[in-house]
């Protein structure tokens, strides 16, 4: 057990912000974390009024990240933070984690780790250099159902993986909202504050993710087609991807963002020598499995039958069978067993391997090469592309 709350700080996410307000939810969730300060908006007005909101320390209200890391490295060690989450857009991710680490704070960041791959390197070094954490909220990974499916692969059950279908379909960029003053839209479709990829650089990498994730097998080549759908976008809102995976398993991957009355469709198939499994990320509870000589089963989180589910999904089930678990709970569920193996490494104390399962650097690393890969195929007139990193 801890002996003590950790000590969060925050950059960005400030009043107003979606995934900032989720990432304070998601971390005070279990009661391990605490927010004590907060750098939370580029602009010093809205940073001091945000900071506020939250009933921040006046003193450690910040308006601006470097100030923040700066300050809190001087304080004693008693009261300066922990670790720092970073919650702004793409391109201003990696600055204030570099400075995070070189002062000796652990990170959380979300995804994508960076906003290029040559970034997402150097970060890898600075984390192997100083011996700190980082966490990369691939959301999805949270899930106690994903997790049972990572168990069942990984014990065989399955017999050896032939074929992955994965699919991240979501309608919200149906139409140009990034004219029409959203401004999720506009940052995201903005490829000097997005990335190179839009669509696939935004839900795709998701989809790769959880592909790799619950299969435990490396993507080692892609031919990808994308598509600007709507006119007038900088970047690709729909497109798909063939898949070649390690050990000759295939598969294919299919994002959209303009596939009007989606909400958030993201959908994971894979098949073995001797069954299947399906898991939907709007009906998150519910695991479906299929054989090949005996009868289809459903498996349910939070179940009567917790001894048929590994460790791993029952350690990330939080309410009794019937009471739905979503998003916030799986974002809650990577806080926790971030905390809980910082806490461990705090006091000197060897984590259990549930906490440890978690995204991290590599898997931020793997994002990036994505991104790339995906965009090279997609230029590329052999369209086949070696899966480099």
């Amino acid at each position: 057990m801890s002996k003590r709350k950790l000590r969060m700080g925050m950059i960005g996410g400030g009043k107003d912000a979606f995934i900032g307000a989720i990432h304070r939810i998601a971390a005070n969730m279990d009661g391990q974390i605490e927010l004590v300060c907060g750098a939370l908006s580029v602009n010093p007005a809205v940073a001091e009024e945000s900071g506020r909101m939250l009933f921040l320390d006046e003193s450690r209200i910040y308006t601006n990240y470097e100030d923040m890391i700066k300050t809190e490295a001087q304080l004693p060690a008693d009261k300066r933070m922990d670790f720092v989450t970073i919650v702004t857009p793409n391109f201003a991710h990696f600055a204030p984690a570099m400075l995070a680490l070189e002062n000796g704070f652990n990170v959380v960041v979300e995804k994508p780790v960076t906003f290029t791959l040559e970034e997402a390197q150097q970060l890898k070094a600075k984390v192997e250099e100083t011996g700190l954490m980082l966490l990369l909220t691939h959301t999805y990974a949270g899930y106690p159902m994903v997790k049972e499916a990572k168990q069942l692969v990984k014990s065989g059950a399955l017999g050896k993986v032939r074929k992955i279908y994965v699919e991240y379909i979501q309608g919200w960029l149906s139409r140009l909202s990034e004219r029409e003053g959203n401004a999720q839209a506009s940052w995201r479709t903005d490829p000097s504050k997005s990335g190179k990829s839009g669509c696939m650089g935004d839900i795709g990498t998701h989809a790769a993710h959880l592909a790799e994730y619950i299969s435990g097998k490396k993507i080692t080549q892609l031919n990808a087609s994308l598509n600007i759908v709507v006119d007038g976008r900088m970047l690709d809102d729909d497109g798909a991807v063939l898949l070649r995976f390690e050990d000759g398993v295939t598969g294919t991957l299919t994002a959209s963002q303009v596939a009007a009355g989606e909400e958030n469709a993201l959908k994971i198939r894979v098949y073995g020598e001797n069954g299947s499994l399906e898991w939907r990320q709007e009906e998150p509870n519910t695991l479906n499995l299929k054989w090949l000589d005996k009868p289809a089963q459903v498996l349910r989180a939070g179940s009567g039958y917790t001894d048929r589910l590994s460790t791993y999904a029952t350690h990330n089930a939080r309410t009794p069978g019937g009471h739905p678990e979503g998003y916030l709970e799986a974002f809650g569920n990577l806080y926790r067993n971030f905390a809980l193996a910082l806490s461990a490494k705090i006091e000197g104390v060897e984590p259990q391997q549930e906490w440890l399962d978690f995204p991290g650097i590599d898997d931020g690393i793997r994002g990036m090469a994505f991104i790339n890969n995906v965009v090279a195929s997609n230029q590329s007139n052999e369209k086949w592309t070696d899966y480099t990193i």
